[in-house]
């Protein structure tokens, strides 16, 4: 990875692409994995939109998202059957040709012959990749993902979409992590509304939110502060904490 800077902000959004999302028929698994890998490296994910299997509609996602933030990961799509049409949108929406590359079909026919397997029209689709793009490894299925520009391009299968996030990410440029305190309350949110909305207000580089849960039938509220900046957030929460003390809910 490209080394941080000193205020460095890397963002990124998350494009989910296939019908089955949609339909409810498939339960994604990989908005939640994308984001807590982002973090962990020091890219904020700013924004997530799911699009059914229409070229029109990934090209036009593709090209406000990658216009917007510094990377765009997108998800599903980059299989072997007709509806797989992510890597021809992408090629679209780039304004570039895509046909079979040497070094995808390189790692597909070995892996196939290995296997006793024919290296069918379908199985072939997954050599097909924008020109220009970079390959993304996968070290399980090896049908490879790609990065073209800001785009990074990975499978639906959550475990093969994880090990090509893993091989893609020394290419990227991070920024400052962002930090997050909780803290805990047994107390529901309305009773603290007021006092955390002020609190907010006094800090407004610091992003506040808070989240309502029930723990022994009873209702609580966990507060979240973030920030990049450790000894800003470290001010806000001990601000907070003793607004909270001094009414007698910490």
């Amino acid at each position: 990875m490209a080394p941080a800077q000193d205020n460095d902000v890397v963002t990124a959004a998350v494009l989910v692409i296939g019908d089955e999302i949609l339909s409810g028929r498939t339960k994604d698994r990989n908005i939640g994995y994308i984001a807590d890998h982002c973090t962990a490296i020091g890219i904020q994910v700013r924004e997530v939109r799911i699009v059914a299997d229409d070229e029109g509609a990934i090209v036009a996602a593709v090209n406000a998202l990658r216009a917007r933030y510094d990377y765009v990961f997108t998800t599903g799509g980059i299989g072997p059957t007709h509806d797989d049409i992510t890597a021809d949108s992408i090629a679209r929406a780039f304004g570039v040709s895509i046909d079979v590359d040497p070094r995808a079909l390189a790692l597909l026919a070995p892996y196939y012959e290995r296997r006793g397997l024919e290296l069918t029209p379908g199985r072939l689709r997954m050599a097909r990749i924008p020109a220009g793009a970079e390959l993304v490894e996968n070290s399980i299925s090896v049908a490879p993902g790609f990065m073209i520009g800001n785009v990074i391009t990975l499978a639906g299968v959550p475990n093969v979409m994880q090990v090509m996030l893993d091989a893609v990410t020394p290419r990227l440029r991070t920024g400052k992590k962002m930090r997050s305190v909780a803290i805990d309350l047994q107390f529901p949110e309305g009773a603290i509304a007021d006092l955390f909305g002020e609190h907010q207000k006094a800090y407004p580089a610091v992003p506040m939110g808070s989240y309502p849960t029930f723990r022994d039938n009873r209702p609580c509220t966990q507060l979240v502060l973030r920030s990049t900046d450790p000894d800003l957030l470290a001010e806000a929460v001990a601000g907070l904490k003793a607004k909270l003390t001094a009414r007698g809910m910490l």
